[in-house]
């Protein structure tokens, strides 16, 4: 096998025409999606209610050495959002399709939010597409999430949301938001970005997708999915965690915890970075991806090596390792993963 740290990129500049949206029409449903630059193929995976636009700045300088593909996910963007199955694991199936039509068999995963569990998923489904996992404040990896996120999968959540939309609303959130900011908090440090996603939920269409997505994997208690359980079968595949210390979203123990359950992954904490830390601080981001994918190579899948990571299971417990409040949060949320299955 070549070693990866040997390759030379092959550096090339990319056309604002790459750059805007393109369509794929797949069981019949228009999924929007922005494809540059060649070379091994990233698909850039966004989190709820957000867009490939998330993703726009930074397409340029990863273009320069890779294929890159960024979808709007089913019901978010500029992709339809009918009634349908809004599941991480439909989202998976959705990336997989969308990647086939496009002739691409196999790629690095880079995963946002909730694309950090579709990413997570995609590889569980399809560990022989899924050469490398670059998870970013990736949601599925403990039961913690925002207690907003918690209280817009409840009951009226529609009502809440259209009421954000009102002009007198908007003054208060926004006076509400300085607060926050003035006081240092985490959640002052997410609040604008996160209301961006509100302002892009113009209509009840967007709204039901939104919602729909949000009930899949939130409910009251906090996340209801997980692929803390199934982490395990990372081992092989090179993963990066990449978070932010101050995430006011999905709290920074999480990567910690997914660190502690993918044998051989990588972590890097974002210093004073929330919920994006690819915004935060883009040139970090950028300089860790190209050096993550440059000097790591492909997973090697086999159906063998999958099997015998599946009949030796997870590794079970802490035993042996220093009694910590990080290491009792693990086993914690490694317990209750049972129930929260993506599967």
């Amino acid at each position: 096998m070549v070693d990866a740290s040997h390759r030379r990129p092959r550096l090339r500049s990319v056309g604002d025409g790459e750059l805007s949206l393109r369509y794929r029409v797949v069981h019949g449903y228009r999924r929007a999606y922005r494809m540059a630059g060649e070379g091994p193929a990233l698909v850039l995976i966004h989190g709820i209610g957000d867009s490939s636009a998330t993703w726009a700045d930074l397409i340029p300088d990863l273009a320069r050495t890779h294929t890159v593909i960024a979808p709007d996910l089913l019901g978010h963007g500029a992709s339809d959002k009918p009634r349908a199955d809004y599941s991480v694991a439909a989202y998976a199936n959705g990336v997989r399709d969308l990647l086939t039509t496009l002739g691409i068999e196999s790629a690095t995963l880079v995963g946002h939010s909730l694309g950090g569990g579709v990413a997570m998923q995609f590889a569980y489904q399809f560990p022989e597409r899924t050469e490398r996992l670059i998870l970013v404040s990736a949601g599925g990896v403990g039961g913690e999430v925002n207690p907003v996120l918690r209280a817009v999968s409840l009951p009226g959540a529609h009502l809440m949301l259209s009421t954000l939309q009102l002009p007198g609303m908007r003054i208060q959130v926004g006076l509400f938001l300085r607060l926050m900011r003035m006081l240092d908090t985490d959640l002052g440090l997410d609040a604008p970005e996160l209301l961006n996603l509100v302002d892009a939920l113009p209509d009840t269409t967007s709204r039901s997708a939104f919602i729909r997505t949000l009930r899949a994997v939130v409910d009251w208690r906090g996340q209801a999915v997980t692929m803390l359980d199934r982490c395990y079968l990372t081992e092989g595949m090179p993963t990066m965690l990449l978070w932010g210390d101050r995430d006011s979203v999905v709290p920074v123990r999480h990567a910690y915890g997914a660190h502690e359950a993918m044998p051989g992954s990588r972590l890097e904490i974002f210093e004073g970075a929330g919920h994006f830390p690819f915004h935060s601080d883009p040139a970090r981001f950028l300089a860790l991806v190209e050096e993550f994918t440059r000097t790591t190579s492909p997973a090697d899948w086999s159906r063998e090596h999958w099997r015998d990571l599946l009949c030796e299971g997870r590794p079970g417990t802490s035993a042996g390792r220093p009694d910590t409040a990080q290491n009792r949060a693990v086993e914690r949320d490694l317990r209750e993963a049972s129930e929260r299955s993506a599967t």
